[in-house]
């Protein structure tokens, strides 16, 4: 399930009249925040994804602090995801290769005024999904550097119930929606991972010291854009230390990994999956060449002017 962002949106009341609309929608994501971090549920949900549909059992505890959550995907090849507090305890499945960049997925403080600047928020009225009322909750971005949400919270504990990922043309790119939701809080047995979630193993991941960040800069970012996260893992197969710079702007995410290619042939490839955005591309260092690629749910265009403009900080002494 895609990782809806936390918006603690709190706006001051010192705004003009247009901005109601904003204040009003900035409220509902404030409950939403609030519902990821306080609410208990289970349920079924579908995911649609570049023409293809999913369906998922989900059961999420947030009790004395702590957020425990499981995902099985009930159609397909056989997935599951086990999180506490955001971060991955096992996966199974086509997702054991793929869940090595990113096992933290936890919530973030969020600057409402910045969030603004990039995006407006609106109150496009009421909907009704899974046989509860939702309140439609609109951010649309101001640049094309980024896509547009439209949420459907639900009236009473403001969970999403369902959430619309769209182009700068208002075509759906992803969909997640519920069709079943139950406010009971799920028993450690329904939290349980079964047999076949394997556990990450410790070294998968290893968070960077700050300064890690500090030996690659970009030229260019999409207005709005900053660092929030960066990591150093250590590839199972080629050995080879790969380090990873994560951004945001409070609502889309991306991420940027840098692997040495220490003289192998790297090709550069330029890939779309739905919203998802896959740009890799050739740079030249003075510690020799390095493969950029940039991942994340971005137009493809915006993804790979990021990836052409990484340098390795030593380049910058020499300009």
């Amino acid at each position: 399930m895609r990782a809806i962002p936390l918006l603690p949106l709190l706006l001051g009341t010192c705004l003009s009249v247009p901005a109601f609309a904003a204040t009003d929608a900035s409220q509902w994501l404030n409950r939403l925040a609030q519902a990821e971090q306080q609410q208990s549920f289970q349920g079924t949900f579908v995911y649609e994804r570049n023409g293809s549909f999913s369906t998922h059992d989900i059961w999420h505890r947030a009790q004395n602090g702590k957020v425990s959550e499981r995902l099985l995907q009930l159609d397909g090849s056989a997935q599951e995801v086990v999180r506490v507090d955001g971060r991955t305890q096992c996966v199974s499945g086509t997702l054991v290769p793929g869940v090595t960049e990113a096992p933290n997925s936890s919530g973030r403080v969020l600057d409402p005024l910045k969030l603004m600047s990039w995006y407006d928020l609106s109150v496009a009225g009421q909907s009704r999904v899974a046989g509860r009322d939702a309140t439609i909750v609109t951010l649309t971005p101001k640049d094309q550097h980024r896509y547009g949400f439209e949420l459907h919270l639900d009236s009473q504990t403001g969970l999403p119930l369902k959430s619309l990922l769209l182009d700068d043309k208002g075509r759906l790119l992803e969909r997640f929606q519920f069709t079943r939701l139950d406010t009971t809080v799920p028993t450690d047995a329904q939290l349980a991972a079964s047999d076949n979630c394997k556990p990450l193993a410790p070294s998968v991941v290893a968070q960077a010291p700050a300064s890690a960040a500090s030996h690659w800069r970009s030229d260019w970012l999409p207005p709005g854009f900053e660092l929030a996260s960066s990591s150093v893992r250590k590839d199972p197969d080629s050995k080879v230390t790969v380090s990873s710079l994560m951004y945001d702007d409070g609502l889309a995410r991306f991420s940027v990994f840098l692997e040495p290619l220490n003289g192998t042939v790297g090709t550069d490839t330029r890939t779309q999956l739905g919203p998802t955005s896959a740009v890799s591309r050739r740079l030249t260092t003075p510690k020799g060449d390095v493969m950029v690629t940039v991942v994340g749910e971005i137009p493809i265009g915006t993804a790979e002017r990021i990836a052409l403009s990484m340098r390795a900080q030593d380049a910058q002494a020499k300009n």
